[in-house]
């Protein structure tokens, strides 16, 4: 029986192969954090904190990125290569955050360098997804659905652009928080991460 009859319509690879990707970027960062022996209940709190942050980022980039796979052809060669950079750069996200727990002074301020470039264009790639689905010319989804894609697309543009900004210098001074110093880098991580849960659950409420 054919696929036009039999009514199955198969996966794109692409998708597969992110799939993939993303679950094993989730299952190394997990290992990662087995292979470590905490020396202290604080240094084990604050392990379990830092890959929360890395777990809910992926997480949430995956979330994105398969709804707009869902919608999104990728038949088109930009498309499919822009698919192929966001997979290298979810792939190579577990091992810069990892490598930030070992290195300390000026190669931590490297790395974090290098950490916050993979994070802003895997969101400015998503904001292009974004952009192009709610590309009125391009006539890829209902108009009713356009106001869904614009503000995802504002959001992956300003969360990039957030990302990009803690590469500046002075963002690697560090800061007293609860007794602790802190990254002022790390934290405006952070405070980016916070901003998609706020607007994860302002947004629902806006369509109630």
């Amino acid at each position: 029986m054919s696929e036009e009859h039999s009514g199955f319509k198969p996966r794109p690879r692409i998708q597969t192969l992110s799939d993939l990707i993303f679950g094993l970027a989730l299952s190394i960062g997990a290992l990662a954090l087995i292979g470590q022996q905490p020396s202290s209940f604080g240094v084990l709190v604050s392990s379990l904190f830092f890959y929360s942050f890395s777990f809910l980022v992926l997480v949430s980039v995956w979330r994105s990125y398969s709804t707009i796979l869902s919608v999104l052809p990728v038949e088109t060669e930009w498309l499919t290569n822009l698919n192929i950079l966001l997979l290298f750069i979810v792939s190579i996200e577990p091992y810069l955050f990892n490598q930030l727990f070992i290195a300390t002074g000026t190669l931590w301020n490297g790395i974090s360098m290098l950490y916050a470039v993979d994070l802003a264009v895997m969101f400015v790639v998503l904001g292009f997804f974004n952009h192009s689905l709610a590309n009125e010319e391009k006539n890829l989804m209902p108009k009713n659905y356009l106001r869904k894609y614009r503000p995802e697309r504002n959001y992956d543009v300003v969360v990039a652009a957030v990302f990009a900004i803690s590469i500046l210098p002075i963002f690697e001074f560090t800061i007293e928080v609860a007794g602790r110093l802190f990254p002022l880098r790390a934290l405006v991580w952070i405070m980016a991460l916070v901003l998609g849960l706020i607007r994860r659950v302002v947004l629902p409420l806006k369509d109630r």
